[in-house]
C-alpha cells in the first residue's frame, strides 16, 4: 500500500514510519504476502500505526490489531499458511516477548489452581455456540478424513471409531477419558463397543451438557482435576487434553495414567504437537484463545513416558486439522447471526483469526496431530494398528 493511500484511510501520514512500512514490506515479501494486494491472502492495512504494532509487539499486536479492525485480509488462512511456511514468526520476536517465553519455561502455568481458567475462558462460554460450530457429537478436536468422509459429522464418527479400535474396546471393559469435553468418544465408545465410561473435565459446562445429553447410558462426567484421578481402568483416553498439562506437569501426566491402567491395559493420547521443543506458546493465542496452554515436542511426550510406558505406535494425521477447522469455521459463519448481539464484533474478529490462523497453520505443517499408543509392559508379538474403514 502506497504513503498517499494510507493517509486517505487513516487521516494522517505516517511521517517517520516509513521505515517501519518498508521492513514490514520486505518481511512479507519473503511469503510471496503484499500490503495493499489485490490476491487472497494480501492485506490491506486500515491504520498506519500497524506495521509498527507488528514489529514491535509480533504476534499479539498483529492478533489485536485485526481484533480492532486496523487491518484486513480475505482469506487469513492462505496468509498464515504463507508467513508461517516462510517462518516470518522466527524473524519478529520483540524485546517485549521475552519476559513471556521466560514466564512460560520457568513458572509452572498449569498447576491445579490455575488449570480451571481455560475452562471458564473458553470452555464455558456455551454449549449452544459450540453445538453451532462443532459435528453433531460436539468433538472439539480434530476430524478423521483420511477414510474419504464428506462430511465433518461422519469425519468425527471416523476418528472416534479409529480410536475405539486402536483401544481394542470390548464389552464390560471401563474407559477413563481425561478431558472429555462433551462426551463425545465415551458416548460413541458405550453406544457401539459397550463399555462404561468415566470422563473428567475442568468446565462445567462440558460436564452439564454431557450429563443431560447421555442419561441412560452407563456414563459418569466429573467435574475434577486429572492428577486427583486414583482408580484403575482397563483402558484410557486423552483427547486433546494434553495441551493444557505444561511441561513442568507432563511427567506428572503420565504417572496419574500409569497408576490408572491396569497391567494389560492400553492408553490413547490424542494430542496437538509442535515441531521444536525450545519454542513458547504464541502469545495472543495464550491471552485470547487458550491461556496457559502449551503444545508439546515429540521428544517431550516420549521423555515423560520413559521407564513407565512402552510406546506402541505413533500415528501423525496432522493435515487433518486443516480442513477440520475449515469446517468449524463455515459453521461458525453460517450461525454468527444468532450471536452477533450476544458476542459482539470483536469476539467474532477474534474467533475467526483463531480458527483461520490455526488452520494455516497445519496447513504450513507447523503443527501436527499425533495418536501415541502406550502400553504398561508391551503386547507379546507387538501392536498391530487397525486398518480398512471402520466397522470393518
Amino acid at each position: 500500500m502506497s504513503e498517499a493511500s494510507i493517509e486517505t484511510r487513516t487521516g494522517h501520514r505516517p511521517d517517520n514510519d516509513d521505515a517501519t512500512l518498508r521492513l514490514l514490506k520486505d518481511l512479507l515479501a519473503r511469503a510471496d504476502v503484499q500490503i495493499g494486494g489485490n490476491r487472497p491472502w494480501d492485506i490491506r492495512l486500515n491504520d498506519s500505526d500497524v506495521p509498527k504494532e507488528v514489529l514491535a509487539r509480533g504476534s499479539l499486536g498483529l492478533g489485536e490489531a485485526y481484533m480492532d479492525g486496523r487491518w484486513e485480509c480475505d482469506h487469513l488462512d492462505q496468509f498464515f499458511a504463507r508467513v508461517l511456511r516462510a517462518r516470518l514468526d522466527e524473524q519478529v520476536r520483540p524485546g517485549r516477548l521475552v519476559l513471556h517465553a521466560l514466564r512460560a519455561r520457568m513458572t509452572n502455568r498449569q498447576t491445579s489452581r490455575r488449570a480451571w481458567r481455560v475452562g471458564e475462558q473458553h470452555y464455558d462460554i456455551g454449549n449452544a455456540f459450540y453445538a453451532a460450530m462443532l459435528d453433531r457429537r460436539m468433538t472439539y478436536t480434530c476430524a478423521y478424513w483420511s477414510t474419504g468422509a464428506r462430511s465433518l459429522d461422519s469425519a468425527q464418527e471416523d476418528k472416534l471409531d479409529l480410536i475405539c479400535r486402536k483401544l481394542q474396546l470390548k464389552p464390560g471393559m471401563r474407559l477413563l477419558d481425561i478431558g472429555c469435553g462433551w462426551g463425545s468418544l465415551m458416548g460413541f465408545a458405550a453406544e457401539y463397543y459397550g463399555v462404561t465410561c468415566v470422563g473428567v473435565t475442568i468446565s462445567k459446562e462440558q460436564a452439564q451438557w454431557a450429563t443431560q445429553r447421555y442419561r441412560g447410558l452407563p456414563l459418569e462426567f466429573r467435574l475434577q482435576d486429572y492428577r486427583t484421578v486414583d482408580e484403575p481402568f482397563d483402558r484410557i483416553a486423552s483427547i486433546g487434553m494434553f495441551e493444557h498439562v505444561g511441561p513442568k506437569n507432563y511427567r506428572t501426566y503420565m504417572e496419574v495414567a500409569h497408576r490408572c491402567l491396569v497391567e494389560d491395559g492400553i492408553f490413547l493420547l490424542h494430542t496437538i504437537g509442535k515441531n521444536r521443543r525450545d519454542t513458547a506458546p504464541d502469545p495472543w493465542i495464550d491471552r485470547y484463545i487458550f491461556p496457559n496452554g502449551e503444545l508439546p515436542a515429540i521428544g517431550q511426550i516420549a521423555d515423560a513416558a520413559a521407564g513407565l510406558f512402552v510406546a506402541e505406535d505413533l500415528h501423525n494425521f496432522g493435515a487433518d486439522y486443516d480442513r477440520t477447522l475449515m469446517s468449524w469455521h463455515a459453521n461458525f459463519e453460517s450461525a454468527w447471526p444468532r450471536f452477533e448481539s450476544q458476542l459482539g464484533p470483536r469476539f467474532y474478529r477474534m474467533w475467526r483469526y483463531y480458527l483461520l490462523s490455526c488452520a494455516g497453520l497445519f496447513r504450513a505443517r507447523e503443527a501436527q496431530l499425533w495418536q501415541w499408543i502406550f502400553t504398561r509392559n508391551g503386547i507379546t508379538g507387538g501392536y498391530q494398528r487397525p486398518t480398512g474403514r471402520p466397522g470393518t
